[in-house]
């Protein structure tokens, strides 16, 4: 298994972008971003974004992009799958954006770890605010998506994430990088993008206690 070889478990969210930028600024090839999204509506996980934008995102990137459904099976099940097909592909790291939830981060890395990968997390211990003013002053541009009901506010979703929104954040008493699921984002552009990614706000939905923004693409993909 090729060591120098990296995969990148990819939301599509900021926390993956600037996990993204922090590996190739320390020199880590990364190979590949992968993304997992649900089968049954065609969207990644609590962010709702389409998984076609997340294939225009890649397409910019420039890095290529291993994308699977999650279906009836389960969330863990799709990841051990994907798992083996990074293996056969000669991938030796997996990376991942988490910050500081460690039992999200023990989850993983156990599995990783027994799937004979090195696991890597970036931005792991950093301090949530800081994470996102460097992402802010880095350039990366994104929009809200999906908040939590309980914990975030609907007035968030469509705003970009820039120092005022990091100000609303914090007044309302949530965590900097939303990682208790008060928000969730998408990245279309920055240093890391060879273009912007084209979108349309569309309609909001709700379900299971969260509300999404809908993005459309501007152009058929």
């Amino acid at each position: 298994m090729n060591r120098s070889s990296c995969g990148l478990f990819w939301s599509g969210g900021k926390d993956s972008a600037l996990a993204l930028h922090h590996l190739l600024a320390e020199g880590v090839p990364v190979r590949w971003v992968v993304n997992l999204f649900e089968e049954s509506s065609g969207r990644v996980r609590f962010h709702g974004v389409r998984a076609e934008l997340v294939r225009v995102q890649a397409g910019s990137l420039g890095i290529e992009l291993l994308q699977r459904p999650v279906g009836p099976e389960g969330f863990e099940e799709a990841f051990l799958r994907v798992l083996g097909e990074l293996r056969e592909r000669g991938c030796g790291v997996a990376a991942f954006g988490n910050v500081h939830l460690q039992d999200v981060r023990e989850w993983y890395q156990v599995r990783v770890r027994a799937a004979g990968f090195e696991h890597v997390d970036p931005l792991w211990g950093r301090a949530p605010e800081g994470l996102v003013r460097e992402f802010v002053e880095l350039g990366y541009r994104a929009v809200v998506t999906s908040v939590y009901l309980r914990s975030g506010r609907t007035e968030w979703l469509g705003a970009q994430v820039d120092a005022r929104f990091l100000q609303a954040v914090q007044e309302a008493g949530a965590d900097p990088c939303g990682e208790f699921g008060e928000y969730h984002t998408f990245v279309f552009d920055g240093p890391a993008f060879s273009r912007p990614v084209g979108f349309r706000l569309g309609e909001q939905l709700e379900r299971d206690g969260h509300r999404f923004l809908d993005l459309l693409p501007e152009v058929p993909t």
